[in-house]
């Protein structure tokens, strides 16, 4: 049997009569109740008797994230802090070639408390079609992928810390663009991030550049002009690191001792 478009549906069958004649949609038919579903088991670990968490499903409410504050220098009779134990948000400043990424990779892994390393490089890439690759000439697009990488970078460091876990960034930030690099970076993550600067000499990051591959690998030219730039650090009140001569954990454990001062006397940047 077929009916209108828009017309009431027929009822549905009952056992033991025959098949619905002459229904009309003025019947009373009384309501069916709702299904009510079945109950849920407490998770485990709660009492049958205690009423579970509205929400069981698993998900951990988080504390939203907010700008780092900005650090307070512990009392003079205090003890040192160890950066080792300390949630932090630490920037990692440097040239192609400084070891940023495998000294923070490596800083990360070997702490005590919980710490991500965030690359501005790794999030740069992860846009694929349309990709602005710098060494084919800085323009507005490479400009605004880098913007937007960093923004992104400091919003999950945000995130990250607002639960407890440090972070370690890492960037070629310039001294003679504080609006863009130092500013930009202040005004993502907070007050609270601790600048270091990694300069090993230019004979140590060309050696290094000389063995990277694909768009992370620069000419020698770009390499010395970003090194000659990054020297204006020099002077300006940021901690550095020459790493010419130290292997990977030596250059982590000096940046603890760094932090570890820099937690106790704020750097004015």
């Amino acid at each position: 049997m077929q009916h209108a478009v828009g017309s009431p549906l027929p009822p549905p069958h009952q056992p033991g009569h025959g098949p619905a004649i002459g229904w009309s949609p003025a019947a009373h038919h009384p309501p069916v109740p709702p299904r009510q579903p079945a109950p849920v088991p407490p998770p485990p670990g709660y009492p049958a008797h205690t009423s579970p968490p509205p929400d069981t499903t698993g998900h951990v409410p988080l504390p939203p994230g907010g700008p780092v504050p900005a650090p307070s220098a512990p009392p003079a009779t205090a003890t040192a802090p160890d950066p080792a134990a300390t949630t932090l948000a630490v920037l990692l400043i440097g040239p192609a070639g400084a070891g940023k990424t495998s000294v923070a990779k490596y800083w990360a892994d070997h702490r005590r408390v919980p710490t991500a390393h965030i690359s501005l490089d790794d999030v740069r890439e992860w846009v694929r079609s349309g990709f602005a690759d710098p060494q084919s000439g800085w323009n507005d697009h490479s400009e605004a992928q880098y913007r937007l990488a960093r923004r992104t970078c400091g919003f999950a460091a945000r995130n990250f810390l607002a639960n407890g876990i440090s972070c370690i960034l890492d960037d070629a930030v310039f001294p003679d663009r504080p609006v863009v690099g130092l500013g930009g970076w202040k005004r993502h993550v907070g007050p609270g991030l601790l600048p270091v600067v990694l300069l090993p000499g230019l004979d140590i990051v060309l050696e290094r550049n000389a063995e990277r591959s694909g768009n992370r690998r620069l000419t020698d030219e770009e390499v010395a002009r970003i090194h000659g730039r990054m020297a204006g650090w020099y002077g300006s009140g940021l901690p550095i690191i020459d790493n010419s001569q130290l292997d990977i954990p030596e250059t982590a454990r000096i940046l603890d001792d760094v932090l570890a001062r820099s937690i106790a006397s704020p750097p004015n940047w």
